[in-house]
């Protein structure tokens, strides 16, 4: 009974999000515009081979869809007032914080699905490890989802500062991941601080699943999603629970 209460809480809530949230313009420029803008800089007019620069591009797009809703659902419920409003009903933060990851991770599948959609039909993209390739998705959407759902736990309650907070950490990422600079000619600093990123990991997948080539072999790549994952969502919900005694 209690299992059922918890997960129709999930969906209810992802069920809320997606109607207010998924026609905001931040998660609008950051989820799909500035994806397709970093595509057109970097591909249109340059003789690039799409099977070494695609799966760094989807990295990237599903990067910054799947964390653009989380960091704007918290503050922009708390601004106005709906945030306690949401507690008072049979819910814990951890059933709000999944039902962010739901509504996130969702944003970002249906996303990704539709440019590797395009990418097949248009620009002759292919793959030799489809199944690969879903789990990576999957893993994916979930893990950076959990890491926008983290970036809305700082006690701000202006929509505006959480953005411009989330920017500074996710910008930095992409250049770090493997995704412009491939991992076998980093070094140094540089190597070290791509270890350190989930987002090397994803790419990492994308390459084996398109490719068939990694740098890691896949299992640690998907070990290494799942375990950002789980720290995010505990870091989140440990965040979330000590605004909420302070009142925050």
């Amino acid at each position: 009974m209690k299992e059922s209460v918890f997960l129709r809480g999930v969906i209810v809530t992802a069920e809320k999000n997606i109607r207010i949230y998924y026609n905001k313009a931040p998660v609008i420029i950051f989820g799909l515009l500035f994806p397709l803008f970093m595509f057109f800089a970097f591909y249109m007019g340059r003789k690039i081979d799409m099977s070494v620069f695609f799966p760094g591009f989807l990295a990237m797009a599903l990067f910054f869809t799947a964390s653009s809703v989380g960091p704007l659902i918290t503050p922009w419920e708390k601004q106005a007032g709906t945030y306690e409003r949401l507690l008072s009903y049979p819910v814990s933060v951890n059933t709000i914080i999944l039902g962010d990851v739901l509504a996130g991770a969702l944003f970002g599948l249906i996303i990704t699905s539709v440019v590797m959609t395009v990418a097949v039909l248009f620009l002759e993209v292919a793959f030799t490890a489809p199944i690969l390739l879903g789990l990576a998705i999957v893993l994916g959407t979930i893990c950076f989802a959990s890491f926008g759902v983290l970036l809305a736990s700082p006690s701000v309650r202006s929509p505006s500062h959480i953005m411009m907070f989330s920017s500074l950490i996710r910008f930095p990422l992409i250049f770090i991941s493997g995704i412009f600079i491939p991992l076998t000619e980093l070094e140094g600093m540089g190597l070290i601080l791509a270890y350190i990123s989930p987002l090397t990991y994803l790419v990492d997948m994308f390459n084996a699943g398109l490719t068939g080539t990694s740098a890691f072999p896949v299992a640690v790549d998907i070990l290494a999603l799942m375990l950002f994952t789980c720290v995010f969502l505990l870091i989140a919900s440990k965040f979330h629970k000590r605004n909420l005694a302070k009142g925050l």
